[in-house]
């Protein structure tokens, strides 16, 4: 285990899982790692390890919690020491929706419904005690497009009236998500996992620390609108009334509140994954920034979004939009 983080033999042990062989997952795009445990009797368990001062899975143990105590499918949580950043939880196992539907594609329609519906049933809950999603995040998480993808381009734009613009749409989708639900903020293909070896199976839940009281419409566009896989838009359509129907909603609003927050958070998305090449030396995430960007177009063109179209008009060159926001090769 001399490769492995510090700490890991001993947290291993307290948790009864010394017997085990470790080993090493792919990561993200955060400081966290992961492993997997295995045991000789073929038992397995996931570590993860979310290192302070970079991370802190205490907000990741307390959404867990919540959603386990309310019928959703999160990992059991086996053993944790929070101050030293150790989580262990139940293994989901290997089938990610993403890479199931890499090998299955004939089964994309019915593994969207089942998570379409997976997230109707946590609206139906009320929203847990988890912080507002507010006009202050909104604006922030808007603001990493100007912030990071702006100068990366070599973009002097209008960042005040970027927020106005901003301020404007989001208004009337703060005053229709009230009392809100719970967003888990991540929530796509490869966040999901398939529990019962089929793509209709029940599905595990990862990656929600960030969980906020919002707008239900936010998670169906991280689903929806994915940054790392194409989802048709016929499917998004589909998918759209599919989740109207189980959510019992009727309402033109959803669809404007939909597009807005579509484009808030595909703009957020390209500003994060400027960053994470920039700042954090990721640029493999630029690869994905043309999707992203198909999507936000699509949204613009609602006219709820009339106010932030004009200003992408006024302040984003044609031909950096005729390439969906590319870096020059």
């Amino acid at each position: 285990m001399s490769q492995l983080p510090q700490g890991l033999a001993k947290f291993v042990s307290r948790a009864g899982w010394s017997d085990a062989a470790v080993d090493p997952l792919p990561g993200d795009a955060s400081f966290r790692r992961y492993f997997r445990l295995a045991r000789a009797s073929g038992e397995t368990a996931m570590l993860m390890h979310a290192p302070p001062p970079h991370e802190d899975p205490a907000p990741f143990l307390h959404v867990a919690r919540w959603l386990n105590d309310h019928d959703m499918r999160g990992p059991a949580i086996l053993a944790e020491d929070a101050a030293e950043g150790w989580v262990l939880t139940e293994d989901f196992g290997d089938d990610r929706m993403r890479d199931w539907l890499d090998l299955h594609p004939g089964d994309e329609r019915a593994a969207y419904e089942a998570a379409v519906e997976a997230l109707a049933a946590l609206h139906r809950l009320p929203p847990g005690p988890f912080a507002p999603y507010d006009m202050a995040v909104y604006q922030r998480e808007a603001a990493l497009l100007t912030e990071w993808w702006c100068p990366a381009q070599g973009l002097e734009v209008d960042a005040e009236g970027y927020a106005a613009a901003w301020g404007q749409v989001l208004a009337p989708v703060l005053a229709r998500q009230n009392p809100g639900v719970t967003v888990l903020r991540d929530y796509h293909a490869e966040n999901i996992m398939l529990l019962g070896g089929k793509a209709s199976a029940p599905q595990g839940l990862i990656d929600f620390q960030d969980a906020l009281a919002g707008h239900p419409a936010y998670d169906l566009v991280s689903l929806l609108q994915d940054a790392r896989r194409d989802v048709a838009v016929d499917l998004e359509t589909a998918m759209l009334v599919h989740y109207a129907y189980h959510a019992g909603i009727d309402d033109d609003d959803f669809i404007a509140d939909y597009a807005t927050l579509g484009a808030q958070r595909n703009a957020k998305i390209v500003g994060i994954f400027t960053r994470l090449d920039r700042r954090d030396g990721k640029p493999r995430y630029l690869a994905m920034i043309p999707r992203v960007w198909a999507a936000l177009e699509r949204d613009l063109a609602h006219p709820a979004l009339e106010p932030v179209a004009r200003w992408f008009d006024a302040n984003i060159p044609d031909e950096l939009r005729a390439t969906n926001g590319a870096f020059a090769a």
